[in-house]
């Protein structure tokens, strides 16, 4: 199979290495033939890793369905691709049918305070000290995580705005609900409980990201601050 001169990753400016073109552009501004050339992570001595994964995508047609029918020897035919380079061509094939073929599972969407309710059954039913959590919700109000901001005693738990901002940002959460739980089974907000929201609805305010309710949790039912109209 042909082989010509091409420049070498090392030589080439750094935004345009595969590696660092990942980190600083992410992994979708990489062409197909980058993201080989990754795994195989060295050409040969006249072609870079670059043109030698190019040449075995035009080998293959450029469709990566034809690529992943080559087999380990089928592979190590082009000069450049050893047994451990194939083996690692083939393994991220693989890995990427198995992703393919796996059901992607619904996530829940909120549609009233009885939904975050009960999607918190599992993390806050029978604790007997405060937790303090995020559903951080999509545009579409879809669950993209519930978090865990911090846990105490049983009377209280200290909350910190700026981890519960942090946390949303790092997840681009469009909006969100805050839930805690009372171990004592109260429902009745306290002063603290009012006045930290007051501040965690303002601050979403300002943020463009939302606080859409806040419940307090009980094993018997709940409180929420926006059906009762004081969020």
């Amino acid at each position: 199979m042909d082989s010509s001169f091409s420049t070498k990753i090392s030589e080439l400016a750094e935004e345009d290495r595969p590696r660092e073109k990942l980190l600083l552009k992410g992994k979708s501004a990489l062409t197909d033939a980058e993201l080989i050339a990754i795994l195989i992570g060295s050409g040969t001595r006249t072609m870079s890793a670059v043109d030698l994964s190019r040449m075995i995508l035009r080998h293959s047609g450029h469709d990566l369905a034809t690529l992943a029918r080559l087999s380990i020897h089928d592979l190590m035919k082009f000069k450049g691709i050893g047994e451990a380079k194939a083996i690692a061509i083939v393994s991220a094939l693989e890995l990427g049918r198995r992703r393919k073929d796996q059901e992607v599972p619904v996530k829940p969407k909120i549609t009233s305070s009885r939904d975050a309710y009960d999607l918190m059954r599992a993390e806050l039913y029978d604790e007997v000290v405060e937790h303090f959590y995020l559903i951080l919700l999509s545009r579409s109000n879809q669950v993209i995580k519930k978090h865990l901001i911090s846990q105490g005693g049983t009377a209280g738990t200290v909350v910190d705005p700026k981890v519960v901002f942090r946390v949303a940002l790092e997840h681009m959460a469009h909006s969100m609900i805050l839930v805690h739980n009372h171990p004592s089974g109260n429902l009745s907000p306290s002063e603290q409980d009012k006045k930290l929201t007051q501040r965690l609805v303002k601050i979403g305010r300002d943020m463009d990201l939302t606080v859409i309710d806040h419940l307090i949790f009980a094993d018997h039912g709940y409180f929420s601050f926006a059906d009762e109209g004081i969020l």
